[in-house]
This record gives structure tokens, sequence and C-alpha cells, in this order.
């Protein structure tokens, strides 16, 4: 499935509904792969203000401090793998990927080796347009795929043809 995401309002949107159709037991994690300024962490910070729990989290990029845990329901565990570029993960990230009650959300999830990918994902992929940003989604694993499909009429509000 191929988004067009026309400002930063329509991402946080994206992130929104991202969050409404949350399982309290996600069982995926989110990987967001695009380049700086793409709207990673603008999606992120629309999908946690939408879960119960976020008047106590306050999103930003955890550039510096590679994860921030969110006090929302399901648990929200944001990483930043900009500055790990070519490292392995550390045990936080395998500790959170573990835990049923934690979404997982990786910013440059690209640099991520294949070992290291949990089984269920969702990928969003940010692509430059000439109007907005073109956002590819693509689901593995069964977990996945039963979430996409249960927000697929919300999203197509956003399709790019």
């Amino acid at each position: 499935m191929l988004l067009r995401l026309a400002d930063a309002e329509e991402t946080l949107e994206f992130g929104r509904i991202l969050a409404k159709g949350l399982p309290a037991e996600p069982g995926f994690a989110i990987l967001l792969e695009g380049d700086l300024g793409a709207g990673k962490t603008t999606l992120v910070r629309g999908l946690v203000s939408a879960l119960p729990g976020s008047e106590q989290a306050e999103v930003s990029s955890p550039s510096f401090t590679i994860c921030n845990l969110y006090p929302t329901r399901p648990q929200v565990a944001h990483f930043d793998l900009y500055r790990q570029q070519g490292s392995a993960p550390d045990d936080q990230y395998c500790e959170s990927l573990e835990s049923p009650f934690t979404l997982v959300v990786v910013e440059w999830a690209q640099y991520l080796a294949p070992a290291d990918l949990p089984e269920d994902v969702l990928r969003l992929t940010w692509q430059p347009a000439e109007a907005g940003r073109l956002v590819k989604l693509e689901a593995r694993g069964q977990a996945t795929e039963r979430y996409l499909h249960g927000i697929y009429g919300k999203l197509r509000r956003f399709a790019a043809s």
C-alpha cells in the first residue's frame, strides 16, 4: 500500500490512525525508514498522542538517548538507530521486543541487520514526492497483516494514485 501525506498534520493523523487499531498486546514492531526530516518522529508523535496514557508522554526523537519509553497503553519503546549505524541494537531493544505489552517503533530501521528484525513487522518507508511525502506500507507476519487489514479502510483516504 502506498500513501501520500501532504503535510505534518496528515502525518500526525496517520499516526493517530495507527494508534486506534492497536491491540493491547501488539505482537509486532513498526519499522520506519526515510531521510532526515521525512516525518518519522512526527508520525510517532501522532501515534503516541492517541494512546491511553499519552498525557504523561513527551515525544521527541531519541537520537541521543537511543530509546524513549512512553507510559502509554500499550507502552511504546521508540528507538532511533541513526547514531547506531553499523552497531548491533542494545539489550533494551531485545527486551522490548520480548514484551507482549510493548509496541516497538524503530526510526532508521534500515540500519538493523536482518538477524535483528522481529518476525512480525510493519515497515513504513518514506519516499520523496513532488507534493508532500509518499509512505510505502509493507506488512510481514500474521499479527501485522491482521492489524493492517483492520485499519485499511481508515487509510484509504491517503492512498496514492
